[in-house]
């Protein structure tokens, strides 16, 4: 299992995904270019002392991730409020790479073409969208529920 971030604007996003990946032993794949330095000192503050704790991966660009060592098992499984399968009902797998696009942006269309599941997380009408880092973790949670993949 895998969180992979597509070009993250908010650095306390990275931050809090890196504690997610180093909590639950999972990779992580931040794909640049960021909105922001990609440093200790920009991830400092919300990662705290995870950071050596996980697998990050960083990857210049969208085409250099996908011809990544790590992408060759598992499905790529994009979390997008255009998705199409709510994630409660989708049956992950642990090979399984859940990315997440960027907070304002999204993720575009040649993304969206390149992945093998569109999921969405579904929230009330009347609302926009979650934070990122609150939506990686409700995924990832939901994952490894399914896949027995909590650590002991």
């Amino acid at each position: 299992m895998r969180i992979a971030l597509f070009q993250p604007g908010i650095p306390q996003n990275v931050g809090a995904a890196i504690r997610l990946s180093a909590c639950f032993g999972v990779g992580l794949d931040v794909i640049e270019p960021c909105s922001f330095p990609l440093d200790d000192k920009s991830l400092k503050r919300a990662a705290l002392d995870y950071g050596p704790l996980t697998h990050l991966q960083r990857h210049d660009n969208w085409e250099t991730f996908l011809k990544a060592p790590e992408r060759a098992e598992g499905r790529l499984l994009l979390f997008t409020t255009r998705g199409a399968t709510p994630f409660h009902r989708f049956e992950f797998q642990a090979g399984d790479t859940l990315l997440f696009g960027n907070e304002s942006r999204g993720a575009p269309e040649e993304v969206h073409q390149a992945v093998q599941g569109r999921i969405v997380i579904p929230i009330r009408a009347d609302t926009r969208s979650m934070n990122l880092a609150t939506t990686a973790a409700m995924a990832l949670g939901e994952a490894l529920r399914q896949t027995g993949g909590f650590p002991e």
